[in-house]
Parts: structure tokens; sequence; C-alpha cells
């Protein structure tokens, strides 16, 4: 038992190292043929999205990731409902429903909701008769000619940055600005000395008002 600071005993340290090392000499290889998949299975669900189905902008879990949009899993029930889609629908529309999911906001669900509908106002839906199509079906001559989205996500997130008005600084709002800064440390360094003056002065106030008191009664 080794204690203390001393050599470690029997120490087989000499091993042959080329015998531990992993190559990863394929790579190249299986970048290709996972782009000939991602391509295989985009034209055999032609034309709908190659990226699957619809998905939800959700917020991140706890108070660390909650301020985080990202894609979620399905849609709410109420987000399909507040949409105008039937629940049974859904599915062949290629949305993704998850029913354990909850509305915690309105604003969630009106986003959603606007997602959806968005969704569907893109949406070509083939008909099933082409002799009488239904009214939320395009008919056949439109969907011919229709192509299929692309992408890592269907209507992916776009994060929208703020607006700033930028403003050019003049000498004479420099000049403004430190006249006023000057003042706000002047005003609280003279505030501060007359509060802690206040306070020292409690009792010796308190004391004479009480004397003053006494002569005026006598």
């Amino acid at each position: 038992m080794v204690r203390h600071n001393n050599v470690v005993p029997n120490n087989h340290f000499k091993k042959k190292w080329q015998f531990y090392v992993k190559t990863w000499f394929n790579q190249p290889a299986r970048k290709e043929r996972r782009r000939a998949a991602r391509a295989k299975k985009a034209e055999a669900q032609f034309p709908r999205p190659a990226a699957g189905l619809l998905r939800p902008i959700v917020r991140g879990q706890t108070l660390k990731y909650n301020t985080k949009q990202r894609i979620g899993k399905g849609f709410t029930l109420d987000e399909l409902k507040e949409a105008g889609i039937p629940v049974r629908m859904a599915a062949s529309l290629g949305i993704a429903i998850d029913h354990r999911r909850r509305n915690k906001s309105l604003e969630s669900l009106q986003e959603n909701a606007q997602r959806l509908k968005a969704y569907r106002s893109n949406l070509v839906v083939f008909p099933r008769n082409v002799k009488k199509p239904k009214a939320f079906e395009t008919p056949l001559a439109e969907a011919t000619a229709v192509a299929q989205v692309k992408g890592a996500v269907v209507l992916p997130l776009v994060k929208a940055a703020p607006a700033l008005e930028t403003v050019k600084v003049t000498s004479e709002m420099k000049a403004t600005a430190g006249k006023e800064l000057a003042e706000i440390k002047a005003t609280a360094y003279a505030k501060l000395r007359l509060e802690r003056m206040n306070v020292r002065q409690v009792g010796p106030r308190a004391k004479k008002a009480k004397e003053a008191a006494k002569e005026e009664t006598a």
C-alpha cells in the first residue's frame, strides 16, 4: 500500500501506445454517405418537406435557459384549436403533436398559433379525388408544380434583433452631459453629508425642542 508522497511501486507504464490510438480516417466517406442518405430520404418523401414535420417554438427549461427559444417536439392541442386545425388532420398535414405539453402563457399560445397559420397558408394539399377537390385542397394543376422545401427545419426560428436608433454625439451634448453629471455628483455628496448630520443631531435637537417647550410653558 502506497502512503504519503512515495514512489508508485511496480509501475507498468511502458506500453505500446500505438495499439491504443483510434483513427477516424473514414470521416470523409461517412460525410458523403450521410449526405446521400439525406438526399435519398428527401426524394422518397417528395413533395413533403425534407426536414420532416413542423415543430413549435418553445423556451428552454429552468431559470438559466428560459430566456432562450428553440424548436420543440410538438404542438399542443390548444395551439391546434387556436389555429383552427383538427387534431386528426394535423398528422396528415405534416404537423407534429405533443399532447403532454401545456401552454403556460398566452404569448406562447398565440406565437405557435400564428406559426401554424403561416404554415397552413403556404401549404399545398394534394386532392384525394381529382374530380372533386375539397375546399382546403389545391387543384391538381397547381399542385403538380410545387417545389420541395429543403433545410434543417421547416419554418426555421428567426431571432429578431431589436431596432436601435443611433444619434451622432455633438460637442453641445457632451458639454450638457458633463455639466449634469457634475451636478449629480455634487448634489449626491451634499445630500449624503446632510443626512449623516441629521442622524447625528436627532438627540440634541429633541433635547433643544424639549427645553424650548418648558421655557414657553414657564
